[in-house]
């Protein structure tokens, strides 16, 4: 769709192709905080800490699924985008910021559905567990039956224990 004469204006590419909320973008950047962004892709799991800075956002620290599998030695066969997995990665990402002096951060989703329990706010689990600052609401984490992946299979279970064990240990 084209936008002529001089009461029109294009909008924003991001905006257009439904990528980019900015309204939401610029009350998460008055905060001053630095922003947890979790997305979810086809295959996985991304944690991110990311700074906003007026030439561009600069990506601090970055933990997706294969990096759970490459570190930490969430199973090879397994899913990388599942509820114990995104815990996981949230918690690496956490431990990782921790360590690297961040301590605070406030949670971007992007348009991601906010459902209570889903796989964003199994990433935020992990990153309040971790021991970060974000703020957030108790009815959207969810249960420990689930972060645990006791509801997928036992192995899992173990796999979130000896993950989060290697992530403590590095």
């Amino acid at each position: 769709m084209m936008a002529y004469g001089k009461n029109q204006r294009l909008r924003f590419k991001r905006r257009r192709n439904g990528e980019t909320d900015y309204r939401r973008r610029m009350k998460m950047l008055r905060g001053g905080f630095a922003r947890a962004v979790v997305r979810v892709t086809n295959t996985q799991t991304i944690c991110q800490l990311v700074n906003y800075e007026p030439t561009g956002d600069i990506v601090k620290i970055s933990i997706d699924g294969n990096t759970i599998v490459e570190k930490y030695g969430w199973p090879i066969d397994a899913s990388r985008k599942s509820i114990p997995a995104s815990y996981i990665s949230g918690y690496a990402m956490a431990k990782t910021a921790i360590a690297a002096g961040h301590k605070e951060a406030v949670l971007d989703i992007g348009l991601a559905a906010s459902t209570p329990g889903n796989r964003v706010f199994a990433a935020l689990k992990g990153m309040v567990d971790a021991g970060m600052e974000i703020p957030y609401g108790e009815s959207v984490l969810p249960d420990d039956d689930r972060i645990n992946g006791s509801h997928i299979d036992d192995s899992i279970a173990k796999a979130v224990e000896a993950a989060k064990k290697s992530i403590e240990e590095a």
